[in-house]
């Protein structure tokens, strides 16, 4: 039902004239992933990282890239970023055109090259836009903000989306990884969690820490205890349903 819990700190909410202290920081802490956002100042009001950046930033991160493209021409670019060495390429569902097969288009480059495929979805998408493609990805991003700007509140209500997600993928009987983005930290991860993440982006809670590897075991012990609770009732309804 679960993978053990990652964090994938966001470095838009890190030191940019520390970049590589900050990256050995969040690797010695414990963190699964590197969450980069790219965004483009078309899909989303805000203008962010790029191809030269993760290009650079391949060069001395240790752990996996978890590239996430908040962009409007996706499938123009993929191969840009692919070749910059992104391990995982989150495309959402909203600069995709499904009529046009777009989204197949971009998980069979994807995973055609090597990276691992990621589609995301925003807060008022619904999750089972999801369903024709569940079986096809490695991981699904489910976004707790609107996507754009770090710093924002985890909109209640997402860890419900969480769980539908699971449910599909469960019904598909596929098993992709579900990854969060928004609002979370200590105060949120349990909450996800328990309903089926597995991948938690923290930005601020990480990075605006006293103690940032401290602040990501914290954000992973309360994640995986939440899960552990999750499987305990799962089981004690079993065992009643048996009874």
């Amino acid at each position: 039902m679960f993978e053990p819990v990652q964090i994938a700190p966001s470095i838009l909410s890190a030191d940019f004239m520390n970049m590589g202290s900050d990256i050995r920081m969040i690797e010695q802490g414990g963190a699964g992933y590197v969450h980069v956002d790219v965004m483009d100042g078309h899909f989303v009001p805000n203008l962010t990282l790029g191809v030269p950046f993760v290009k650079q930033l391949k060069k001395i991160a240790r752990i996996p890239l978890d590239v996430h493209l908040m962009i409007s021409n996706p499938l123009e670019q993929l191969p840009w970023f692919i070749d910059a060495g992104a391990d995982i390429l989150t495309l959402h569902l909203e600069a995709l055109d499904e009529g046009a097969g777009e989204v197949e288009q971009a998980l069979a480059t994807i995973r055609g090259a090597g990276a691992k495929a990621a589609l995301s979805i925003k807060p008022d998408t619904p999750v089972s836009s999801l369903a024709p493609y569940i079986e096809g990805v490695d991981m699904v991003l489910v976004m707790s903000v609107y996507p754009g700007f770090s710093g924002q509140s985890y909109i209640e209500g997402s860890d419900e989306r969480v769980a539908e997600v699971a449910a599909l993928a469960e019904k598909a009987g596929s098993r992709p990884l579900i990854e969060v983005d928004g609002g979370m930290g200590a105060a949120t991860a349990g909450l996800v969690a328990a309903c089926g993440a597995d991948v938690l982006v923290a930005g601020n809670a990480v990075f605006g820490a006293p103690d940032p590897a401290a602040a990501i075991a914290e954000i992973a012990r309360i994640a995986t205890k939440a899960q552990d609770e999750a499987l305990n009732r799962a089981g004690g309804e079993t065992e009643a349903s048996r009874g």
